[in-house]
C-alpha cells in the first residue's frame, strides 16, 4: 500500500485535501492510504523516517516554519525518499522554475484558491501516480543511484557509457547516453558494485561492455556507441579483443 503524506499548516485545507484524497482512493479502490497528515515539518519527517516505501507527498509551499519551506522540505524528503512524488500545494500559479532551482523534479503544482480546482488537481495527480508506478512495474531495467548536488538520481544502468574519475581527488563523471554526471565516488568501489556487466578498460575509465561499440587497437582507444572515446591501457586489451570476439 503506498503511503500518502500531506503538509499544511492550515488546518482546515489540511482536513479538506485528507477527505478528498480518501474519497478518491475509495471511489477508484487505489492501493492507498493517507499515512500522515502533518501541520509541520519535523512531524512529517518523522512518520517517513520509519515508513522506507516510496510515497506522495502534497506540500504546502509557504509553511509558517522558522526552518522550512515546502522546498526545503522536499528536499528532506528527497534524501529519504528519493523516488518518491512531489505535489505542491501553493496560493501561487507558477513554481516551475522554484523547483527546478532546487532540484525536485515535481510532479505537479495544485493552485488551493478555488476548492474544485484543488480537488480536480488531487484526482489527476493520483491518477497520474498510479499510471508512473504501473510504468516502473514494466520497466525491468537495473538502475545506478547516484546522489548529484541535493538530489538523488537514477540512471538506468544499460544507458551508462563509461565512468571516468574527475580531475579533483574522488570525483567520477558518469557518461551516460542522455547526460553527464559529476559525483562523490571511487572508481574501484564501481567496479566492483557493478559486476561482470562493467570492465576496467584503465586506470581512469570503467566501460559498460554493452555500450561498446568497437576498438581502435592502434589509437588503443575504446569507442562507444554514440561515438564518445575513452582510453584502453595495454593490460586491458587482451580481455578487450576477447570480448570483442565473443560478441562477434
Amino acid at each position: 500500500m503506498v503511503p500518502i503524506y500531506l503538509c499544511d499548516d492550515d488546518p482546515q485545507i489540511r482536513a479538506a485535501i485528507r477527505r478528498e484524497l480518501e474519497k478518491e482512493i475509495l471511489i477508484k479502490g487505489y492501493d492507498m492510504k493517507v499515512a500522515a497528515a502533518c501541520a509541520g515539518p519535523e512531524e512529517l519527517l518523522e512518520a517517513l523516517g520509519k515508513s522506507g516505501q516510496q510515497g506522495i507527498y502534497f506540500l504546502d509551499v509557504d509553511l509558517k516554519h522558522e526552518q522550512y519551506t515546502g522546498f526545503t522540505l522536499g528536499q528532506a524528503i528527497r534524501k529519504m525518499d528519493p523516488r518518491g512524488f512531489l505535489i505542491y500545494v501553493t496560493a501561487f500559479g507558477e513554481l516551475a522554475f522554484e523547483t527546478f532551482r532546487y532540484q525536485l523534479e515535481a510532479l505537479d503544482y495544485i493552485v488551493k484558491e478555488n476548492p474544485e480546482e484543488m480537488f480536480a488537481g488531487i484526482r489527476k495527480c493520483l491518477a497520474a501516480v498510479v499510471e508512473r508506478m504501473q510504468d516502473e512495474k514494466e520497466d525491468d531495467r537495473a538502475y545506478f543511484t547516484v546522489k548529484f548536488m541535493d538530489t538523488v538520481r537514477h540512471i538506468p544502468v544499460d544507458e551508462i557509457l563509461f565512468f571516468e574519475t574527475g580531475a579533483k581527488s574522488h570525483r567520477i563523471i558518469l557518461h551516460g547516453l542522455r547526460e553527464r554526471i559529476d559525483f562523490t565516488g571511487s572508481i574501484q568501489e564501481l567496479e566492483e558494485s557493478l559486476g561482470r556487466g562493467f570492465v576496467r578498460v584503465h586506470r581512469a575509465y570503467l566501460a559498460n561492455v554493452r555500450q561498446i561499440k568497437c576498438l581502435d587497437v592502434k589509437e588503443r582507444k575504446v569507442i562507444f556507441t554514440n561515438g564518445e572515446e575513452c582510453w584502453f591501457s595495454r593490460s586491458a586489451k587482451k580481455e578487450l579483443l576477447r570480448m570483442q570476439s565473443v560478441q562477434a
